[in-house]
């Protein structure tokens, strides 16, 4: 008798470790989407800029550049072949710079002024 709670003891036990311990989980962020298009900004400013692509009337904000320095940047959601309006603001929100009708193809480059 004494045997077989002993081993009843075991089994729940071994149950309840199984069932409440700790469990692995693989964690992932969805389907990367790559972009057709790219876009190549030089900053002149002694300032960073945060650089947008405006489509239709969606702004879409894409990264910040540091002052004289050049950064290249993925522009997702946009097509290539695509019309789009260029914006750079400075950190201070001063002045914007822009550039009208720039159609989007394979790496565009981008001097800011």
């Amino acid at each position: 008798m004494k045997l077989l709670l002993a081993v009843a003891l075991i089994c729940t036990a071994t149950t309840v470790t199984t069932a409440c311990g700790a469990r692995q989980a693989q964690v992932t962020t969805g389907p990367q989407t790559t972009s057709e298009v790219s876009l190549s900004v030089t900053n002149n400013l002694d300032q960073a800029v945060n650089v947008y692509v405006v489509t239709s009337s969606t702004e879409i904000f894409l990264k910040q550049v540091a002052g004289k320095s050049t950064l290249q940047m993925n522009v997702p959601g946009v097509s290539s072949g695509t019309t789009v309006k260029l914006k750079a603001t400075p950190e201070n929100g001063t002045k914007s710079y822009t550039r009208d009708n720039v159609t989007l193809s394979g790496l565009y480059e981008w001097t800011v002024p």
